[in-house]
């Protein structure tokens, strides 16, 4: 059965090969050795491995890195290539920085001859059956922290709930960010003590940071206009969003930072703004002499737009306008900022009911709306600020999962007299080889 499995991925991989580079070409070919474990860091074992899709699980991944103890060796893998260039740029100098092996026996092999971890921590899950069956027959501990199941995948699941032993079984223990989502792996024959609410780590992330000249550079461009702040737009969200901003004015009322979820359709998000007859300019392409009035900063530049929420007077959240799920508005709410939103938030269900509970954000649903919201926040400063300081509320109240998640995580991660005595017997073999 599990020569089959590969002989189907492999096949999988073979087939989409053209499609990706078509679509990705240069990270597609850059990353493909690296996801078949060759070109791997040096490393020297036995390190906890942490697992993080793409860039929003690699900010909780940091959350969690930084609370444990320094000198724990550890492996960070992701799979997206903006997740990678987050994570080195993030957490280079604290974890090695790799690629998650594909699901295929060589692969993993190497990966793990490699590394030697002693558990492996997956931040929200991306299981591979294969992966998690050759962990457990070395008796690697596999936890999923931060866990949760959207609801399409549980429908998806559920379907195939006969087939989801390989996935499911290995894990030693799930936290999950809900009783929700506890519900929903109970019903799909995970047993309640191998799961645990601890709540949502994003609550608990700190803040990013940007450098104060990058924040001037874009309060000049701004030239004291208010900051008006688009982030993590999906394809079909650019256009309602800057026919709101050209309903509030355009570039009269304020600068409006516009931030693609996915950098590659910079280039598409450009000739948008051009046909609008909006004066834009790339974040990449900003220089510091740069003095013409810009209406519209496309930011193509990773890791910059949390920081910059600290700027904006008025926010709106991508993938909510189109049906994407929604994402993450912590990073705007813990600066106070209000938010606007679409109303597709069904990835962070639970947070968007508390919002919701509180009225701590805007519901829109499309241009029309969205522009009558940022008026109404330009016009009126102090309801702007009551919007964004019941968000701010929110976020405080629910802090505290880092604290339980490292609770329950403490039974599967070596002491620190394990890590010595491992350094000692590598130590040991290394004299005797020479």
């Amino acid at each position: 059965m599990w020569i089959l499995y590969q002989i189907a991925i492999a096949a999988l991989l073979l087939l989409t090969a053209p499609i990706l580079w078509l679509r990705r070409r240069r990270h597609y070919f850059a990353s493909l050795p690296k996801r078949l474990a060759y070109q791997l860091p040096p490393a020297r074992g036995n390190h906890i491995w942490i697992h993080a899709v793409s860039v929003g699980e690699v900010g909780v991944a940091r959350t969690l890195i930084e609370a444990l103890p320094a000198d724990v060796p550890l492996v960070l893998t992701t799979v997206t290539p903006t997740g990678q260039e987050q994570a080195r740029r993030q957490l280079g100098k604290r974890a090695q920085i790799a690629f998650l092996p594909f699901d295929l026996s060589p692969a993993i092999n190497r990966f793990l001859a490699c590394f030697s971890p002693r558990t492996l921590i997956l931040v929200e899950g991306d299981l591979w059956p294969l992966l998690m069956r050759t962990l457990k027959s070395m008796s690697v501990p596999i936890v999923v922290v931060n866990g949760r199941i959207s609801d399409r995948s549980y429908r998806r699941m559920r379907r195939l709930r006969w087939v989801l032993g390989p996935l499911l079984d290995p894990v030693d223990l799930f936290c999950v960010q809900s009783t929700e989502d506890k519900d929903k792996l109970i019903n799909l024959g995970v047993d309640s003590t191998r799961i645990v609410h601890t709540g949502n780590l994003k609550f608990d992330s700190g803040q990013p940071t940007l450098r104060p000249e990058v924040l001037d550079l874009v309060r000049s461009l701004a030239d004291k206009r208010p900051i008006l702040i688009a982030g993590s737009t999906m394809e079909g969200e650019d256009d309602p969003v800057l026919d709101a901003f050209i309903e509030l004015g355009g570039g009269d009322r304020g600068l409006l930072v516009l931030a693609p979820r996915h950098l590659e359709r910079c280039d598409d998000v450009t000739q948008l703004i051009n046909s609008k007859s909006l004066r834009t300019i790339r974040r990449s392409r900003i220089e510091a002499q740069t003095k013409a009035r810009i209406d519209v900063l496309l930011l193509d530049s990773l890791g910059e737009l949390a920081p910059l929420y600290e700027l904006a007077r008025a926010v709106f959240i991508g993938g909510t306008l189109a049906p994407k799920g929604g994402h993450n508005p912590l990073e705007a709410a813990r600066h106070g900022v209000p938010i606007a939103i679409g109303p597709s938030m069904e990835n962070f269900r639970e947070i968007a009911t508390q919002f919701d509970r509180n009225l701590a954000w805007h519901r829109v649903s499309g241009s029309r709306e969205l522009a009558t919201v940022w008026d109404l926040w330009l016009r009126d400063p102090a309801e702007a600020e009551r919007t964004g300081l019941k968000g701010a509320k929110v976020v405080s109240m629910n802090q505290g999962a880092l604290e339980a998640t490292l609770e329950a995580l403490q039974p599967y991660l070596p002491s620190r007299e394990d890590f010595n005595a491992s350094e000692a017997d590598r130590s040991s073999q290394a004299d005797f080889v020479s």
